[in-house]
């Protein structure tokens, strides 16, 4: 199994914070907004850089996604950054009819997604968010694995033409692609080859995928791992075809069971190749309040609850 090395832990949020700045040095029509969240969000590079392209809402979520799609009319390319729940549930009005159905230049930063929020508890814990995206005609969803991913994923978000939902975290996790990895939008990244059983993971369940693959190579299990950062517009011939060769997966993902990564690659095998699948996700739950690392270990989002699955799933073959 091809090994992977963690070169220090870091917040995804701030590899937004890097590539936002770098997206900005790179395209002077780039501009950041938020709504009271600046730090939060790791815009304050951005906003030191330039600070005629910074524009600071208040806590006024629908007002902010409002200016941004007219910004991005007259020709900008806007990122409103906020916390996941506020970003999505709060406005969603705002992104389906301003931005989605508009079709409008303007990319939508979601930090502090899921349970990894931690101890602010539930009510500012999105574990729906994917769904909802993915919902809209059109809408772009990353969910970038770690620090280097995401800003890459930030820098590709401002080059593409037309709305993108970006969600990152808060804690610190594995930071293990490569540096200079160029990020493609609609990209299925295979991190390891394998014949028994397909891991498929987004976000901080890459690196748990990862580990589990390890661990299942103990056992005399060889597990595909694929790291798939696009949730949509989904790769779904790079999907059907590790499906074909393991003939079963685990789906890993910091979301509810309804309407994220587990549902879409459920698609996939409906419609190009039925397959014994299993899912590790926060079920039909809201979050809680605790520690990322208890709340991970809470909801079973980690890498034995994945290496049971995949047993599981080659049991079912």
């Amino acid at each position: 199994m091809k090994k992977y090395t963690d070169t220090g832990k870091k917040d995804t949020r701030s590899g937004f914070g890097a590539g936002l700045l770098e997206a900005g040095k790179r395209d002077s029509r780039v501009l950041a907004l938020t709504a009271d969240l600046k730090g939060s969000v790791k815009m304050d590079a951005f906003a030191a850089e330039f600070p005629e392209r910074f524009i600071e809402c208040g806590i006024a979520e629908a007002n902010m996604v409002g200016v941004a799609a007219g910004l991005a009319i007259t020709g900008k390319v806007p990122f409103i950054g906020s916390f996941a729940e506020f970003v999505t549930g709060r406005v969603y009005d705002q992104l389906r009819q301003e931005v989605a159905y508009g079709h409008t230049n303007v990319k939508i930063a979601s930090s502090h997604a899921g349970v990894t929020l931690g101890e602010d508890g539930a009510t500012h814990q999105t574990m729906e968010d994917i769904a909802l995206m993915r919902a809209l005609p059109g809408m772009v969803v990353l969910v970038p694995c770690d620090y280097n991913q995401t800003k890459n994923a930030t820098v590709a978000a401002a080059a593409w033409e037309g709305p993108v939902y970006l969600r990152f975290g808060r804690p610190s996790v594995a930071n293990f692609t490569p540096e200079d990895e160029p990020f493609e939008i609609g990209k299925v990244y295979n991190l390891n080859e394998g014949k028994d059983v397909s891991i498929i993971a987004c976000g901080h369940l890459v690196w748990e995928a990862l580990q589990a693959a390890e661990a299942l190579e103990a056992e005399g299990i060889s597990a595909e791992v694929l790291n798939v950062p696009t949730i949509k517009p989904l790769d779904t011939e790079a999907i059907a075809a590790s499906l074909r060769k393991t003939g079963c997966a685990v789906v890993a993902e910091e979301h509810n069971m309804a309407g994220g990564l587990g549902e879409a690659v459920a698609g996939v095998a409906a419609a190009h190749c039925p397959t014994p699948l299993e899912f590790v996700n926060g079920k039909d739950r809201f979050g809680q309040s605790g520690t990322p690392a208890e709340l991970m270990a809470a909801y079973g989002l980690n890498a034995e609850a994945i290496r049971e699955a995949a047993k599981k799933a080659i049991g079912r073959k």
